[in-house]
């Protein structure tokens, strides 16, 4: 039960004549206003602002802090976008004075110990792709692939060849074909089979000498490694293309795969998905980028390179690169994320890292095996990394949606699986728990979700039911959104 107080607005709790401060008089000369700021500019209204005590000011923020949902608060089985536990040492170590305390404007004789460290990871996610060469300029995933395709144009701009279409598959991220436009290109989906894999005789009909890229996810949207992976880049390669791997799933084949082994020309990591960096809330994010030696050319300026070896060695800023398609993020990148992913590589090891992609794996296939009886999954019965349900027959026998689903799983301090997508699925729900949850997690949001599955379908409809905020994006247009700043009662199912 919230107590209403706790999330009133500040000029709500405002009283006239209150102070969480007292400013001392000025002690300089003030010039008069009009002198320093021209009367155009300057309104002609107080701007009232809220009157507070230090306490209420600190207890409404706290308070707010309190409904916020966060991996470090609650499992999040979020699928494709998915947030995992960041470990708490690399934010520490990213935390360094050696590491903070720089700035991105010093000669580079002075930043020998952040360049080492970038170069090692540049290494490193280079041995990880199977690829030779690594950009870690990219901001984000997204920015990754739009990075990754400006490679390509630019390849392809330098061979003479005039190359108009990207090829993606109807299971990939609304990012591929959004990035393929991005770059000019146009974006041709390739269907998939009932199994979920890619139409190899689809794709045989779109791929001609006008396909500059086919991006692949591998393993795909379903969670499903694609078999045909090789078959699909030897026929992309006879046509002169290229194989991008949107590798936002590579935490399901580490140190067990490589991506250059079967066939792929470039991708990009998800720093925070794959090496568990922060992510959410705004940013910073990191989407590093590795490619081909025929491709390393056109990587974004500068790239950081070591001279000399032993004690003779040194690391520089290369901006001597004059095929390079330029700088496509300010200084090194989003530095304190990739320390991160350096630091999380590093403590794993090669062995380490295979077991993660080992559990990941394992904790979604018994997942899986716990929700198929109660949500079915087309395309089960094993997956990779995550797998996608459908409330279809939910939906069909009783009304009740993915979305009343999920936004349940709220009111019992679970932050909702991925919904509608992949678009191959109706009524998807995509999970992943990935291999930071416990046992005892999966089987307690199983079991949770056979408890929601068997309630009315009004209190699904009416869900979620504990929050502040219901579900505004549903409400009609002429109504405002249904605040649930009034006292409720705790769900009989909910414990605690």
């Amino acid at each position: 039960m919230r107590n209403t107080r706790d999330t009133q607005l500040l000029f709500e709790l405002s009283k006239a004549g209150r102070r969480a401060v007292e400013l001392p008089a000025c002690d300089v000369p003030q010039e008069p206003i009009a002198d320093l700021i021209p009367a155009r500019l300057l309104a002609t209204c107080d701007l009232p602002l809220p009157e507070l005590t230090e306490p209420q000011l600190v207890r409404h923020y706290a308070n707010l802090s309190t409904l916020n949902m966060s991996v470090d608060t609650h499992f999040y089985p979020l699928g494709s976008c998915t947030m995992k536990y960041n470990p708490k040492r690399n934010e520490r170590l990213a935390a360094l004075p050696g590491i903070v305390d720089l700035h991105p404007y010093q000669p580079d004789e002075s930043l020998q110990g952040l360049l080492a460290l970038l170069y090692g990871l540049q290494e490193m996610l280079s041995e990880i792709a199977g690829l030779d060469a690594v950009s870690l300029q990219p901001a984000a995933g997204a920015h990754g692939e739009l990075t990754a395709l400006m490679v390509a144009a630019a390849y392809f701009r330098e061979q003479g060849e005039r190359r108009t279409k990207i090829l993606t598959p109807d299971s990939a991220h609304g990012t591929n074909p959004a990035s393929a436009s991005m770059c000019g290109f146009d974006a041709v989906t390739v269907n998939s089979t009932s199994a979920g894999f890619v139409d190899l005789e689809d794709l045989k009909q779109k791929l001609d000498d006008q396909v500059a890229v086919f991006m692949i996810t591998n393993p795909n949207t379903l969670g499903l490694f694609d078999p045909y992976v090789r078959q699909i880049a030897d026929l992309v390669h006879e046509r002169g293309g290229l194989i991008y791997l949107d590798g936002a799933n590579m935490n399901a084949i580490l140190g067990v795969t490589r991506p250059g082994d079967f066939g792929t020309d470039m991708m990009h990591y998800n720093p925070h998905k794959t090496f568990s960096g922060p992510h959410g809330g705004g940013g910073p994010g990191a989407g590093p980028i590795a490619v081909t030696a025929q491709l390393e050319p056109y990587l974004p300026s500068p790239t950081i390179v070591k001279k000399g070896n032993g004690a003779d060695a040194c690391y520089q800023l290369d901006y001597d690169r004059p095929r390079s398609i330029g700088r496509v993020r300010s200084f090194f990148g989003n530095t304190g994320v990739l320390v991160r992913a350096y630091c999380y590589i590093m403590t794993h090891g090669p062995d380490g890292l295979r077991r993660v992609a080992e559990n990941a794996v394992l904790n979604a296939n018994y997942l899986l095996s716990r929700l198929q009886p109660l949500l079915p999954v087309p395309h089960g019965p094993r997956c990779a990394h995550e797998f996608v349900a459908t409330a279809l027959t939910l939906k069909q026998q009783r009304g009740v949606t993915a979305m009343d689903v999920v936004k349940r799983l709220l009111d019992f301090g679970y932050h909702a699986p991925t919904v509608y997508f992949p678009l191959t699925v109706k009524e998807a729900i995509m999970v992943e728990p990935t291999e930071t949850e416990s046992k005892e997690t999966l089987d307690a949001f199983a079991e949770t979700l056979r408890q929601i599955v068997d309630e009315p379908p009004e209190t699904l409809h009416a869900a979620p039911l504990m929050t502040p905020v219901s579900r505004p994006d549903e409400v009609a247009a002429a109504r405002k959104p249904v605040l649930r700043w009034r006292e409720a009662e705790q769900p009989s199912q909910v414990e605690g």
